[in-house]
C-alpha cells in the first residue's frame, strides 16, 4: 500500500510517500480501508521533533482516519465489514491507504454524514464540545474565541452562539476573520494588531469566557479581558507556548484558569465525538474543510498549516470518491 513515512525530524520535506506492508486485522481489530485522513498542528510539530511527546522513527504519522471497514479479525463481528467508520489510530499510521486499529474504537458514521465530515470532526468535534462543556457557558455571556478559522475556533464560534452567547471571535488576517463572521461571531478583532484587547473592551466591556488555542501574549491578553467569575479554558499554543497564568493571579482577579478540560477516558472521548457526528448529522454544527491534499502530498500540507495560511480542518484525500462532500 502506499504511505507516509517521517524517517528523520525535521521540515515538512521529511514526509515521503513510499510503500508500507499491507496491514493485517488481529485479535479484536479491524483493517479500515482510509478515505480521509486528519492533519492536526501538533502533527507538524512532532514531525519537526518538538511535539509534546516522543516519538520513535521511522514512523508512518496520523492519529484520524475515516473509511470503510475492510476486513476484520477472527474474533471480530463480520458484520462490520463495509460499514463508514472514524477511528483513532493510536498516535500513528494514518498518513496511509489501510490501517489496522482496535475494532473497540470504531464509531459509525451516522447516515447522510458526509465521510469527510465525520473526519473533520473525529478530534475537534469532541474537542469543541468538551472545551464548551468545561466553560459551562450561559446565554447572555459574552465569550472570545481565539484561532476562530481554525478547526475546533470555527466550531466554538458555532457552539457559543447555539448556547445564547454573544461570540467575539479573534484570528489574524482579513481572511480568516470574514470565514468566522459568516459562522456567527458578533465582534471580529484581528489579534496582529497591538490594540485588539482595547477594541474588546470599548465594544463588549470585557469578556465572560476565552478559549484559549493561542498561548503567549495573546492568551495573556485575552486573560486580562476576564471579569470576576471569569473562565479561560486552554486548550492549544500555536505561539509556541502556553499563556502560563498562575492560579494566584487567576484567583485575585476572581477568574478561573481550566487547565483539563480535554483529560477523560478513551469512552468518553470516544461519547463526545459521536455527540458530535450526531450534531453535524442533525445540521447543528458544520465543519469547515478549508484544504485539501492527496496523500503524496502530504508534506505540502504540513508547510500550509506552519505558515498560518489555513482555514478550518486540513485533510489528506486518500480515496475522496467514497464519502466526499459534493
Amino acid at each position: 500500500m502506499r504511505a507516509v513515512w517521517l524517517r528523520e525530524f525535521g521540515g515538512p520535506d521529511r514526509l515521503v510517500p513510499a510503500e508500507a506492508p499491507d496491514p493485517v486485522a488481529g485479535p479484536g481489530q479491524v483493517v479500515v480501508a482510509v478515505a480521509f485522513a486528519n492533519i492536526t498542528f501538533v502533527e507538524t510539530q512532532l514531525r519537526a521533533g518538538t511535539g509534546p511527546f516522543p516519538v520513535r522513527l521511522p514512523t508512518i504519522p496520523g492519529n484520524g482516519v475515516g473509511g470503510r471497514v475492510a476486513a476484520v479479525g477472527p474474533d471480530v463481528d463480520p458484520a462490520l465489514l463495509g460499514r463508514r467508520v472514524v477511528t483513532g489510530t493510536g498516535g500513528s499510521g494514518g498518513y496511509a491507504e489501510r490501517v489496522a486499529v482496535d475494532a473497540g474504537g470504531l464509531i459509525e458514521v451516522p447516515e447522510g454524514l458526509p465521510l469527510d465530515s465525520a473526519v473533520a470532526l473525529l478530534a475537534d468535534g469532541r474537542t469543541a464540545l468538551l472545551l464548551v462543556t468545561a466553560a459551562g457557558i450561559g446565554p447572555g455571556e459574552r465569550i472570545l474565541v481565539e484561532a476562530a478559522a481554525g478547526g475546533v475556533g470555527s466550531l466554538l464560534v458555532q457552539l457559543g452562539r447555539a448556547a445564547g452567547a454573544t461570540v467575539v471571535a479573534a484570528a489574524g488576517g482579513d481572511r480568516k476573520l470574514e470565514l468566522a463572521g459568516s459562522l456567527g461571531a458578533d465582534l471580529l478583532v484581528d489579534y496582529s494588531d497591538a490594540g485588539w484587547p482595547d477594541r474588546v473592551r470599548a465594544a463588549a466591556g470585557g469578556v465572560d469566557v476565552v478559549f484559549d488555542g493561542v498561548g503567549g501574549e495573546v492568551g495573556r491578553s485575552a486573560f486580562e479581558l476576564l471579569g470576576p467569575g471569569g473562565r479561560l479554558v486552554s486548550f492549544g499554543l500555536a505561539s509556541g507556548e502556553w499563556a502560563g497564568i498562575p492560579d494566584e493571579v487567576a484567583k485575585e482577579r476572581g477568574a478561573t484558569v481550566v487547565r483539563e478540560a480535554l483529560t477523560r477516558s478513551p469512552a468518553q472521548l470516544r461519547d463526545f465525538s459521536r455527540r458530535a457526528l450526531a450534531e453535524a448529522a442533525a445540521g447543528r454544527l458544520r465543519p469547515v474543510i478549508g484544504q485539501r491534499f492527496p496523500l503524496d502530498r502530504a508534506a505540502d500540507a504540513h508547510a500550509a498549516i506552519q505558515s498560518r495560511r489555513t482555514l478550518g480542518k486540513t485533510l489528506l484525500e486518500i480515496a475522496p470518491t467514497d464519502g466526499a462532500t459534493t
